[in-house]
């Protein structure tokens, strides 16, 4: 055997028991963190205290108080369920690193739950070091799980729109499709009209809650260079769009334009009380659009 067949063949050796340790240890590292929510919501102040090291350093995530050592770490517990009668603890470990063979790091969310009120959400990374065969918890820090602000709510009766439209005829077609942003606080409309094989337009539409007014609004972008401004209002299954702009031009015109739902498939649109300049136009007759692609709406 050559010496590089030999370093292998004892690399090999000595990975497998690391990784078959790593597993066995990571399996008892996520039962005790089991074993610590149960010790909890039985006010077992004693048990938490044992599950830490004896140099350990605990925070208290109700005042921010420090203490140091299994003996502080129980009068702290004891002193939390005393204040906070019928308190409870849930945690979801996320992942377990080790840094070394007898250091390892759990990440993971926990909720502290009080009667009657909602529950205090935290991210945390708790130290575990490895002490006669047993995982004790050494450092644990805590940040408060960031708040998503959504808009969804103001915008769930426009839920719909999702996903891809067409509506077509012998002069050409308008392809519409729509989605929501991250966070799922704006929707935006990509438009494009096309002619033959060229397209002729092309836009974006926005659409959000405008908090201060307590309304929908809308954006309107295309690619001549106008815009515009939209304000919503929903009777029944019908959206009336009172829409003001400049065109690209420097025009200035408003109209208000209708969009219905038919069903999850069919939508219409028309444009009425068209005015550019002062000077009233003709009404743009109400467009079937169907979706494309199956039903989306429910994405």
């Amino acid at each position: 055997m050559t010496l590089a067949l030999m370093a292998a063949a004892l690399v090999s050796l000595c990975v497998r028991p690391v990784a078959a340790d790593q597993a066995a240890d990571e399996a008892t590292i996520r039962k005790d963190v089991a074993a610590y929510v149960a010790a909890f919501n039985q006010g077992d102040a004693k048990a938490l205290a044992s599950m830490w090291s004896p140099e350990a350093v605990y925070t208290n995530p109700l005042s921010g108080e420090q203490v140091v050592g299994r003996e502080a770490i129980e009068q702290q517990f004891a002193a939390i369920f005393a204040e906070n009668k019928g308190v409870k603890l849930s945690a979801t470990t996320q992942s377990v690193q080790f840094i070394s063979p007898s250091v390892a790091l759990e990440t993971g969310t926990a909720a502290v739950i009080r009667p009657e009120q909602e529950p205090e959400e935290s991210e945390y990374t708790a130290v575990y070091v490895k002490r006669d065969g047993a995982w004790l918890l050494d450092r644990v820090t805590e940040e408060d799980v960031p708040v998503v602000v959504s808009n969804e709510d103001h915008l769930k009766d426009l839920q719909w729109m999702i996903g891809s439209w067409v509506d077509q005829d012998d002069r050409g077609r308008v392809e519409t499709t729509c989605q929501w942003t991250k966070n799922r606080n704006f929707m935006v409309r990509m438009f494009s009209m096309v002619v033959g094989d060229q397209i002729e337009q092309s836009g974006m539409q926005i659409i959000g809650w405008d908090a201060a007014a307590g309304q929908i609004r809308s954006w309107v972008f295309d690619s001549r260079g106008g815009f515009s401004d939209g304000v919503w209002e929903q009777k029944d299954k019908k959206w009336y769009i009172q829409s003001t702009g400049t065109m690209h031009d420097g025009s200035k015109m408003s109209a208000t334009n209708i969009l219905t739902y038919v069903d999850d498939n069919t939508l219409t649109w028309q444009s009425i009380n068209r005015i550019v300049d002062g000077e009233l136009l003709p009404n743009v007759d109400e467009v079937v659009a169907v979706r494309a692609g199956g039903v989306e709406g429910s994405q």
